[in-house]
């Protein structure tokens, strides 16, 4: 039998990042393709929606120390929630904000480049913490949520 198409596995954090994961720049919201007749129509730009969840997307770059090759050491992590996620505050002298993913979830994706071929995984989150924190994500309210966010996010290791 094989795997349903959309499989995702929820892991924990703490396995999948064991040295702990770093955000590097901005949360954006995710859009769908817009080709040049569309933008000469001026239609609006659509954001993406989470298959699963129906959610939008929003996707984040995040610096991976416990990687061991130089192409793994960069992940993007794809968000599925209604708010886009809030990173937490930055930590004086540090370039990067350490973050905890909850709700994470992954999904394995085939690469190939000519003949080579090899596995890679779409990593998605629910929301972010600070290690040892409270949620980062907030409520339409603007105030920070208490426990943990709903379980629906996506998110991509880049390969």
């Amino acid at each position: 039998m094989g795997a349903p198409k959309y499989a995702r596995f929820v892991v924990a954090f703490d396995e999948w990042f064991p040295q702990g994961l770093y955000l590097v720049g901005e949360i954006q919201a995710m859009t769908e393709y817009q080709s040049q007749e569309d933008r000469a129509r001026n239609r609006p730009v659509r954001p993406r929606i989470d298959e699963a969840t129906g959610r939008p997307l929003f996707r984040g770059t995040f610096a991976d120390p416990s990687a061991d090759k130089d192409r793994e050491k960069s992940v993007t992590v794809e968000f599925a929630c209604t708010h886009q996620p809030v990173p937490p505050e930055a930590v004086a002298g540090l370039p990067f904000r350490p973050v905890v993913l909850e709700g994470m979830t992954v999904q394995p994706r085939a690469e190939t480049s000519g003949q080579a071929k090899w596995i890679t995984w779409t990593i998605r989150a629910t929301g972010m913490t600070t290690p040892g924190g409270a949620s980062a994500e907030l409520t339409a309210a603007g105030k920070p949520t208490s426990g943990r966010s709903p379980a629906d996010t996506t998110g991509r290791a880049a390969a």
